[in-house]
């Protein structure tokens, strides 16, 4: 095994730190660096000023499939695959680029932010693993998530359909309903 290099392992401690200050779990940090985990858990340490989180990851493709995580998670994965597709950015680069940029557009919309970074993590996997994919809507065209190799005829978003009881989370007090123009 070659030593590593000054360079390579100080690029790797820069996207944990990225990473951590975006709200990564341990596990994400071990996947997507080549760090030891006792260096990631110290750095975690030193960043957050405790412990990291114990505890599995989000398992299951269902979530991003309901009614408001499928709006934000449409939209961060969209934006992902244009920043790999249009723009070249590698895998991890356009990952961090399309979070930041999820985030920005919804604190900019007044929303609250719905998928965060585990999650839209664990998204980007179900993607690469062929678990799930975009769908076109019927009505206005936006490409939505839905499971892979599912027979989906006719497709109708949640932004153009929403369920009877959406209305019902702004009421409550979780953020704006968003609306189709």
């Amino acid at each position: 095994m070659p030593p590593k290099s000054p360079v390579t392992e100080m690029h790797q401690v820069q996207l944990a730190i990225e990473l951590i200050e975006l709200g990564a779990r341990l596990q994400v940090l071990e996947t997507e660096t080549d760090l030891s985990r006792t260096c990631l858990t110290k750095l975690y340490k030193e960043l957050r000023g405790k412990s990291p989180p114990k505890g599995m990851l989000p398992f299951s493709t269902d979530w991003f499939i309901t009614w408001l995580p499928n709006i934000h998670a449409s939209l961060f994965i969209n934006i992902h695959q244009r920043l790999r597709e249009d723009f070249g950015c590698d895998r991890i680069d356009a990952f961090v680029r399309a979070f930041r940029l999820y985030q920005e557009q919804i604190q900019i919309s007044g929303q609250e932010t719905v998928l965060g970074l585990t999650r839209a993590w664990t998204l980007m996997r179900f993607f690469e693993n062929d678990l799930l994919q975009l769908k076109g809507c019927t009505r206005c065209g936006g490409q939505f998530i839905v499971h892979a190799y599912a027979p989906v005829q006719d497709y109708v978003c949640g932004i153009c359909h929403p369920p009877s009881r959406a209305g019902k989370t702004m009421r409550r007090g979780a953020g704006p309903v968003l609306k189709a123009n």
